[in-house]
């Protein structure tokens, strides 16, 4: 084995540890959530909910956020800051915790528990929302899901096999699963807000084997986002922009692209965060650069795709 190649293996264990824990005192903000569960297949299924305090008492909407793959609802948590930003924003949060730390995402099977059992875990979400939607309103219109690495990969797939109940999503470092592109086929149009590095050394831009290997294939970047082009019925010319360059040193310059005018008024977004790594921008740096490359300090991840999501509302 080469040292990167032991290297990258290092960081495709230790990261997903890393993920779910403090960066130092006082880095990563406090938890919030309450623990949950539910009944599904005969199987117990985990996941923390977040409920602001001064929550209305009108429909709230809901957001999901899947962990990547080897940590679970508690580190996505931390990662994402998400708390903090629900109490502001006045929605509820959820933070799943996938069958052996990981997500059925549509690859090919691996190892990992779940996939071995072909665990339905896109079920799992609607009766997460079912369960939820027995103790708080919630807006049928606003129900979004965000997702880093596998959990990433799970918010594609989730997104084209539960569509009627999804309004919009955004992976952050994860592509569409190579082996479910071709029954790639939305029932309704979703909005989607993909944000990945050019230089992430685990889930590859250009598509090919999720490192290290025997983690299944993905399609490239730009494959993924023409798939949800065509289902969204997006066939205008996409606009071009660049974020400011807010910190030179982080490495980082972020492109934007935006296809608007779909049906049912949705709109894929795409940040191509250049020389980014696996990494959630506006998040904490958990691992050595040369095992996970660079974190973008241009833009916070969180603060991004909640605007996103609540200019997309289900019509």
């Amino acid at each position: 084995m080469t040292p990167i190649s032991s290297r990258l293996r290092a960081a495709g264990l230790a990261s997903c540890v890393l993920l779910c824990l403090h960066a130092g005192p006082g880095a990563l903000p406090a938890l919030g959530a309450d623990s949950r569960t539910l009944e599904l297949d005969g199987v117990t299924r985990s996941y923390r909910v977040h409920v602001p305090r001064d929550l209305a008492a009108a429909p709230a909407p809901l957001l999901f956020a899947f962990h990547g793959g080897g940590s679970h609802g508690k580190g996505m948590e931390r990662v994402t800051g998400f708390d903090a930003l629900a109490d502001r924003e006045h929605f509820i949060v959820v933070y799943p915790d996938g069958l052996d730390k990981h997500w059925n995402d549509g690859r090919e099977a691996t190892s990992s528990t779940e996939r071995q059992r072909h665990s339905d875990d896109v079920a799992f979400v609607s009766a997460m929302i079912d369960a939820i939607a027995h103790e708080h309103a919630i807006d049928p219109r606003r129900i979004y899901a965000a997702g880093i690495s596998n959990g990433a990969i799970f918010s594609h797939y989730l997104a084209a096999r539960l569509a009627p109940r999804i309004a919009a999503i955004a992976p952050v470092c994860g592509g569409v699963a190579e082996r479910f592109a071709p029954e790639f086929a939305p029932q309704r149009p979703v909005s989607v807000f993909v944000i990945q590095g050019t230089r992430d050394p685990l889930m590859p831009f250009d598509g090919g084997e999720v490192r290290p290997g025997n983690r299944g294939r993905i399609v490239p970047t730009k494959r993924a986002l023409e798939l949800w082009t065509r289902a969204d019925g997006l066939t205008g010319e996409p606009q071009h922009g660049d974020l400011p360059d807010a910190y030179p040193k982080d490495g980082c310059t972020v492109k934007s692209t935006r296809w608007g005018g779909g049906r049912e008024g949705v709109e894929v977004l795409y940040y191509e965060v250049e020389g980014g790594g696996h990494t959630w921008p506006g998040g904490y740096q958990y691992l050595p650069k040369l095992m996970i490359g660079r974190t973008c300090r241009d833009f916070d991840a969180s603060a991004a795709i909640w605007e996103f999501f609540k200019a997309h509302p289900r019509p």
